[in-house]
């Protein structure tokens, strides 16, 4: 999970990562705008140093093609808010888990209509099984899987046999 803000030695190094942390949860991700990147999980820490601002960042998987765009949006948006020295650090280990989705995320998921992850997987053989997702509209455990793909890679293409409406998984990882 990520270092949320916390009580730093100095008191305005304190103020400028709580500063830069709200900057970085009004960032949405592009490619499921309803969650900001905090929201995700991919900000894994603000450290206000001497140096200046450093911050560490987690691409979700391997060739997310909105890596590079969250990266161009995080500089800016800190440029935006007097964080023009912000260091961005590329944090692979550990590697980014769904299970990282903040509870906020979660709900705003299931409201915009995306199955949150259920729970994370703890094998590789597990990644190929259909887990039971529950419908974002009417909350039924009856639904069907159509494609293992849905609008993005993250996620999968569902259909509730209950209300009839197709949605898309968040896949855990």
């Amino acid at each position: 999970m990520s270092d949320a803000p916390a009580a730093s030695a100095n008191p305005s190094a304190a103020a400028r990562e709580a500063q830069a942390w709200a900057v970085l949860n009004e960032l949405p991700d592009p490619e499921i705008p309803v969650l900001s990147i905090v929201d995700l999980g991919i900000v894994r820490y603000v450290r206000a140093t001497e140096a200046g601002l450093c911050v560490g960042l987690t691409p979700t998987y391997s060739g997310c093609p909105a890596t590079e765009i969250i990266r161009g949006q995080v500089r800016a948006a800190l440029a935006a808010h007097g964080f023009a020295d912000a260091r961005l650090e590329e944090v692979l280990s550990p590697p980014w888990s769904s299970a990282w989705l903040s509870a906020a995320g979660r709900a705003k998921l299931r409201a915009f209509g995306i199955a949150p992850p259920e729970e994370p997987v703890t094998s590789v053989r597990a990644l190929w099984q259909s887990p039971q997702v529950r419908c974002p509209r009417c909350a039924s455990a009856s639904t069907e899987r159509v494609s293992e793909f849905g609008s993005t890679p993250c996620k999968a293409h569902y259909r509730c046999r209950n209300c009839g409406e197709p949605f898309d998984y968040f896949k855990c990882l």
